[in-house]
């Protein structure tokens, strides 16, 4: 047998708390938080003494969950550039369906959140944008119109 389900996916930032604060406010719920260290991390991850907080967000739906991950140590490397534009080799980025994008992109502006250029109009069926979210990954916003 094949895999059983997409269980999460991890994104690397630089301030927990705030990250955690970004994606409750678009909506996820708090899972849990935990400090991870010892042996098993160490063999998981493939780094040498490791010391990291998680913190586990959960879709409303409860299927989809993102791991939001601060390592302490080794401490965490930056992207050159420090915002690689969307063409990038690698995590792409994240989608989240929404009811109203102007509404979610307007609560998330407090972030710093502003889209990638503009919102757009993609066959009257989805209202679309990409933004910058914590630490720098790009965040999609999708809203079904029709």
């Amino acid at each position: 047998m094949g895999i059983q389900r997409l269980d999460n996916v991890a994104v690397v930032v630089d301030d927990l708390d705030l990250a955690v604060d970004f994606f409750t406010e678009l909506g996820m719920e708090l899972e849990e938080r935990a400090a991870i260290s010892g042996l098993f991390a160490d063999q998981t991850v493939g780094l040498d003494g490791v010391r990291s907080e998680i913190a586990m967000m959960r879709t409303p739906d409860g299927h989809g969950r993102l791991e939001l991950t601060k390592y302490d140590h080794p401490v965490a490397s930056a992207p050159v550039p420090a915002a690689p534009p969307p063409n990038t080799l690698g995590l792409h980025r994240v989608m989240f369906a929404v009811d109203d994008l102007d509404d979610t992109l307007e609560r998330l502006r407090r972030f710093g959140a502003e889209p990638l250029r503009d919102v757009a109009n993609y066959d009257d069926v989805y209202k679309l944008c990409y933004l910058r979210g914590p630490a720098g990954i790009i965040v999609a916003l999708a809203e079904r119109i029709s």
